[in-house]
């Protein structure tokens, strides 16, 4: 499959989800920013994916990146971030958002099962996105980071080059 055509946007997303609950599969969903590719999102991403058929990816776009992480990043652009995430065999979909909190997104896409990383609990998660889900009948998991993998730490390492 090219992986062009697994990028999706908010027009031809609603019917993407509708052909995999159509088939009676299992979508599972986490979001992110992935600016930097490393060994640990390849290991979550591979994990989440194993909970069921269909792996979709929300992109946080690069506005809200900026939000969330400053504003010297992204490092690459969301179209670019797509690209790669779009690439990897485990990834089914990918689909770029504008807030910076998926909630409007998960509305739309009613994941049978989201995925978070281990440093979020049921308690610490945003309230509004856990409505989206379990209001749409999905249900959230959590999966444990790769220890001493991350993009922050990267850049860091980067910057002392």
């Amino acid at each position: 499959m090219n992986s062009a055509s697994k990028i999706l946007d908010a027009t031809t997303l609603p019917a993407w989800r509708a052909s995999w609950r159509a088939r009676g599969k299992k979508l599972v969903v986490t979001n992110g920013c992935f600016d930097l590719l490393h060994a640990g999102h390849v290991a979550y991403l591979e994990s989440a994916r194993s909970l069921g058929d269909a792996l979709l990816i929300g992109l946080n776009g690069d506005d809200s990146v900026r939000q969330l992480k400053g504003p010297s990043r992204p490092l690459n652009s969301e179209n670019d971030r797509a690209q790669v995430m779009a690439a990897l065999g485990c990834v089914d979909g990918v689909c770029i958002f504008p807030e910076m909190r998926a909630t409007h997104f998960l509305g739309r896409v009613q994941p049978d099962i989201y995925v978070k990383g281990g440093d979020y609990t049921l308690e610490t998660i945003d309230p509004n996105e856990r409505q989206a889900v379990e209001g749409g009948g999905g249900r959230i998991v959590f999966l444990a980071f790769v220890p001493g993998k991350s993009t922050t730490g990267l850049v860091e390492k980067i910057q002392k080059l």
